[in-house]
Formats: C-alpha cells, sequence, structure tokens
C-alpha cells in the first residue's frame, strides 16, 4: 500500500467516524446543553471532544512519522504526543524550529531534511 493510500484511508477513517460519533451525539444531547464545566462532565460530547482531540494528535504524529526517519524517534514521539498531547506537539515543533539554519525560512520545518 503505498503513502498515498494509507493517508486517504487514515484521514478519510477520521472524517467519517467524527462525522458519525459528533451527528449521533447530537440526537442523544444538544451541543448547546452541554453542562460539563457546570454540572461535571456530560457523556456524550466529553466523548466526542477527546475523539476530536486525539484524532487531532493523530494528525499531527503522521506529519511526524514523515519528518523521522528513525524507528526509534517515530515510536518515542507516538508516546509522548498521544500521552501529553499539545505539549508534546509544541515541543516538536521548537525543536525543530531551533534545527534550523540561520538562512531558512520557518516553512523549512515543514519537510524532511536531506540525508
Amino acid at each position: 500500500m503505498t503513502a498515498r493510500t494509507s493517508l486517504k484511508l487514515l484521514f478519510g477513517f477520521i472524517l467519517v467516524s467524527l462525522f458519525a460519533y459528533t451527528s449521533w451525539a447530537s440526537t442523544q444531547q444538544a451541543v448547546w446543553e452541554w453542562r460539563g464545566l457546570v454540572d461535571g462532565p456530560d457523556r456524550w460530547w466529553t466523548i466526542a471532544t477527546l475523539i476530536d482531540a486525539y484524532y487531532g494528535f493523530i494528525t499531527f504524529y503522521a506529519w511526524v512519522f514523515y519528518k523521522e526517519p528513525r524507528a526509534a524517534a517515530r515510536i518515542g514521539w507516538f508516546v509522548a504526543i498521544m500521552g501529553l498531547g499539545n505539549m508534546a506537539m509544541a515541543a516538536y515543533v521548537l525543536r525543530e524550529l531551533a534545527r534550523l539554519r540561520d538562512d531558512e525560512p520557518a516553512s523549512a520545518i515543514l519537510l524532511r531534511r536531506a540525508a
């Protein structure tokens, strides 16, 4: 399976499953009726929010997987991102920005470095 096909399957799954769960959750409780910050978390929208957050982490990790050539780094960053979320993601971006040469634009962090 090509990388392109894998990405299509991954992001197609994310789109369809998140849309399906969000649609179902909205039949259980209107989003504007969520009172999690007042009365404790409401089940359906709390779950939808967690799913959405972790799909965001997976989306970011897809970029990390592309950027990192070594399996150990890929595994380490996966564990960090799934465990620490946006803190690990911010650390990764800061690390990549610190690795830029003075003559490189910030956009250079998006691509793999030449071997």
